[in-house]
């Protein structure tokens, strides 16, 4: 498919979402064509004081499927002129070459203000995490990125290595002295209980988590209290187990549900890959106006989503998502 073939196909696409009363993006932040869009609702991020949207745009294996580079860079623009404040990255994304974070720099390069971006490194020495923040760096043609995390913690044995002496966490702290990341954090999806421990250790300001109706790894459980407790900013992910809780029968359910029920959480915001701008369109559309469910509401999908606990925590134990070609594994 040729790229004019691909670029207009991805119009056509804004054009329906226009249809259903989104409106075609016109390079202005929080406008859409002959109307100004609502902003969506905004939290704070724990005590970093930073105001972001309860939606975030992610950029891993979904961004990547958006082919054609011009298709990519539009949907990002598209999820920004529709009020998403928060970008999620990671070094790892897109392969060698790092195609979400240099997407991301070209976006950025002409609309960085207002908007809080988020990388994540998976090295697991000082030497190695420096070495690929400063790449990372470079592909988004900045000297800072607002957050910076170490990437997909794994078990007890993963975060001895993270904290050894010459270990990922030394260069996450200097990472922030040296003003390469004005916040750190650190993320898992693999154990709720290692993570909680790693948030009594360490001075992160942020942490991002699974946390999805499923409750996979007992997050929701143990490493969410433990950052409520230390006032961090908690960003939620996985929040679809990448599509796995998504359908019918037992242990499934549709977007909105897994959407409301993730941000309903003392989150701040959460992450989701949106690898259609129908699916832009959609999330944003049902977050404008969101309420928090009661616990009567969050206990119902709970239950309802139980047949998928186990298998959701075996399927993302130590998985990267790199791109929607390759399942990595840490």
């Amino acid at each position: 498919m040729s790229k004019d073939v691909s670029r207009r196909k991805f119009l056509e696409g804004l054009a329906v979402g226009s249809a259903a009363g989104v409106g075609i993006l016109t390079g202005l932040h929080g406008k859409a064509e002959g109307a100004t869009v609502e902003r969506l609702p905004h939290r704070t991020l724990g005590q970093t004081g930073e105001s972001v949207s309860i939606l975030a745009f992610g950029g891993g294996s979904r961004f990547g499927m958006y082919k054609d580079e011009e298709a990519a860079l539009a949907a990002l623009n598209h999820a920004l002129d529709l009020g998403i404040t928060y970008v999620d990255t990671a070094h790892g994304y897109g392969g060698p070459d790092g195609s979400s974070e240099r997407r991301i720099g070209k976006v950025l390069k002409t609309r960085r203000q207002g908007i809080f971006l988020a990388t994540k490194i998976e090295q697991r020495t000082r030497d190695g995490f420096m070495r690929d923040l400063e790449i990372s760096l470079k592909r988004l043609d900045m000297n800072q990125v607002d957050l910076v995390h170490i990437h997909s913690l794994g078990f007890a044995d993963d975060l001895a290595k993270i904290e050894a002496p010459d270990g990922a966490m030394k260069g996450l702290l200097e990472a922030k002295e040296q003003k390469m990341a004005r916040f750190i954090g650190m993320t898992s999806h693999t154990d709720g209980p290692t993570l909680a421990t790693a948030i009594g250790r360490h001075p992160l300001d942020c942490v991002q988590m699974a946390l999805n109706a499923a409750r996979n790894g007992k997050f929701e459980v143990t490493a969410l209290p433990a950052a409520r407790k230390k006032k961090l900013g908690i960003i939620a992910m996985k929040i679809t187990g990448q599509e796995f809780l998504l359908g019918d029968g037992p242990g499934k359910t549709n977007i909105d549900e897994l959407l409301r029920y993730s941000v309903s959480l003392p989150v701040a915001t959460g992450v989701i890959g949106m690898p259609k701008v129908e699916y832009i369109n959609h999330n944003t559309a049902l977050l404008r106006h969101f309420t928090r469910l009661n616990e009567e509401a969050m206990d119902r999908i709970r239950q309802q989503m139980a047949p998928s606990t186990e298998p959701l925590t075996k399927r993302l134990v130590g998985h990267l998502d790199i791109d929607d070609r390759h399942v990595c594994w840490a």
